[in-house]
Formats: structure tokens, C-alpha cells, sequence
């Protein structure tokens, strides 16, 4: 087992992804430490607008990078305006309201960002150009996401002191950006894919911006590159369960015995009708059979989650889904077969 496999929550555990519906930070925060007592997180509230969005949320914890909205989306700026602003103004309200409801916890709180790549493949330039075009832009992008994220770590743990923060990159456009498909201004051609090697050292450099913390990288996209992953040092992948096909089995079963930790959404981000349980992580125990895998390590392996983030969901099914999540990780532990 590699270093990553060092336990950093408790065997059976469940969390969410991110965005929660509403804008009302305080009964988001209640909500998710209520419903997720050992492993809460920093709720993302996009319904109240550019700057709560998960693009605009990060664009505002960058390093001497701006941005504002157009119509196409968000765009780099030369200098801080009311955008920006507005999303800082937003992640402080945020980070209030979850102190607020954190007093003397202790164990995993994980907060979010937009990953390198996605964020690359997001923000315009002043061309309205996507940056993942420009090599010299991305390398810029992701300097100054990893120094926006210390401050932002360090502010984390200074505000909840008996926090294991663990970091969450959001990379949904990941795949995109490996097989070229992130599209130009136009709509007409496609960006060239970048190079593996040259994604992989990104993201293992904001990795590393935990210093030694768990980070776990998320999408809810198709054909999630776990060996790449799994490569760059990251602690957990974060999916949709629904997505996996078999070809991706056998990079899976590498990277658990690796020590990576699988976060596996099988909880619909939407109003669902939820099935029991038990049910509800069917699908897990029949893949690691399937991989030969030892029962015993299943719940030790396995963070359960919703299949994305809770956005879209009505706020009633949305506190269901999280206690959902909650009771399915405990059916894992306690019978793993």
C-alpha cells in the first residue's frame, strides 16, 4: 500500500460533493454538519449567481488573476472588479456560516475548488479564447491557483482548528482536455489535447500545495483517468458510479490497491426516489468481487457520496440525499459482502 493509503477518516464513511441548493449559507452549513457529523464540507450555493458558481467561487481565491461574466462565460480581467468581488464576498459568507457551525469539531472537512485543467478549459481569454489553448496561460492559471489555495487552506484551519482539511479539485472537464475535445470561440474546432505528462505534473503541483493533506480530485464525466490520478499522488477520485464501464476495472483495482480511495457517487444528485441502503451500494460490493478485492479493506476504501454535486436538487430531497449517503457507508461497514 502506498503512503496515500494512510487512514484519513474513519472506515464506512460518507460526505457530499459540493454545491447545495438555495443561497441561505447559514441553513446550507446546518444542513451538511448535520447530516455529515464525521466528514461535513464547504457547501457551494451557485443559485445565487456568478460568483457562487464553482468557476467564479475559485476565480475569486486566485493570486493577482481576475475575471468577470460575459455572456460566453468568465473571462480574465486586468484588474479586480465587481465580479471578483462578489466572490470573495460570497466565500467569506460561506466560510462565516461553517465556522459558525463547527465549534470544536475534529476530523475530515473537506472544502473545493475548481481543478487546473477544468478552470483552463472555463476561463476566457481577453480573445475569448479558451486557456487551455495557451500552454504559457494554463502554467499561469495553475501558479496562481496553488497560491490562492494555501491562503485559502490556511484560512480553513485557522477558523476550525480540529480540521483534517482535506482538499477536493473539481476536474469535470479533465477528460476533455486529455482527448481534445474542449471546444474554440467558434464551436467549429476543438483545442489540441494536451499532453498527459504536462497534465499530470499540474496537477501533481497542486497536490502538493496540501502539503502532505489528503486531496481528492472530482468528476461526475465519463472515462475518469484514475491511473493518471492515481499517478499524480492524489489521495482520493471522487465519480459517478453509474459511468464506470468494465474497461475501466482493471485501472480501478490498481489504484485501490495503490491505496487510493474510491469516492463513489451512487446517490442521484437529483430528486430521485431513493432505494434502500443497502441497495444503493449494490453495485460496489458486486465490483469488488469482481475485482478480487479483500471484503474486509471495502469499507476502509470506499467514501460513499452523491453521484455529483446537489445544485438541482429541491432542498428536502438534498438533506435526504446526504443522510442517505450517511446510511448507505454504514450498511458498507457493517456487512461488506
Amino acid at each position: 500500500m502506498s503512503e496515500n493509503s494512510t487512514q484519513k477518516w474513519t472506515a464506512g464513511a460518507a460526505t457530499g460533493i459540493g454545491s447545495m441548493p438555495g443561497g441561505d449559507a447559514r441553513e446550507a452549513a446546518k444542513t451538511v454538519t448535520g447530516s455529515l457529523e464525521t466528514f461535513p464540507y464547504l457547501p457551494e450555493l451557485p443559485a445565487r449567481g456568478p460568483g457562487a458558481d464553482m468557476i467564479g467561487r475559485t476565480l475569486g481565491m486566485l493570486v493577482e488573476v481576475y475575471g468577470h461574466v460575459e455572456p460566453s462565460g468568465w473571462r480574465i480581467s486586468d484588474r479586480p472588479g465587481r465580479d471578483t468581488r462578489r466572490a470573495h464576498s460570497w466565500l467569506g459568507e460561506d466560510l462565516d456560516a461553517l465556522e459558525e457551525f463547527t465549534q470544536g469539531y475534529e476530523g475530515p472537512l473537506k472544502v473545493s475548488a475548481v481543478g487546473p485543467w477544468t478552470l483552463a478549459a472555463a476561463l476566457e481569454l481577453r480573445n475569448g479564447e479558451a486557456a487551455v489553448g495557451d500552454p504559457g496561460a494554463c502554467r499561469d492559471l495553475a501558479a496562481s491557483l496553488a497560491e490562492g489555495l494555501r491562503g485559502h487552506l490556511a484560512d480553513v484551519r485557522r477558523r476550525i482548528p480540529g480540521a483534517r482539511v482535506v482538499l477536493q479539485l473539481d476536474e469535470p472537464s479533465l477528460t476533455a482536455v486529455l482527448q481534445g475535445r474542449v471546444k474554440t470561440a467558434s464551436g467549429y474546432r476543438t483545442h489540441r489535447a494536451v499532453d498527459r505528462a504536462v497534465v499530470e505534473g499540474a496537477l501533481r503541483d497542486l497536490v502538493a500545495v496540501a502539503e502532505g493533506g489528503p486531496v481528492v480530485v472530482h468528476s461526475c464525466a465519463p472515462e475518469v483517468p484514475f491511473g493518471l490520478l492515481r499517478r499524480a499522488g492524489v489521495t482520493g477520485v471522487s465519480f459517478d458510479f453509474s459511468l464506470l464501464t468494465e474497461r475501466e476495472e482493471e485501472t480501478i483495482g490498481e489504484a485501490v490497491e495503490g491505496g487510493t480511495t474510491l469516492f463513489a457517487g451512487v446517490v442521484p444528485g437529483v430528486d430521485s426516489r431513493l432505494s434502500d441502503p443497502a441497495g444503493s451500494v449494490m453495485g460496489v460490493r458486486t465490483l469488488w468481487r469482481r475485482l478480487g478485492l479483500a471484503p474486509g479493506t471495502l469499507s476502509e476504501s470506499v467514501v460513499i457520496t452523491p453521484s455529483c454535486g446537489l445544485a438541482g436538487a429541491s432542498p428536502a430531497y438534498a438533506r435526504s440525499a446526504l443522510a442517505h449517503c450517511v446510511r448507505a457507508a454504514r450498511s458498507l461497514a457493517d456487512n461488506p459482502e
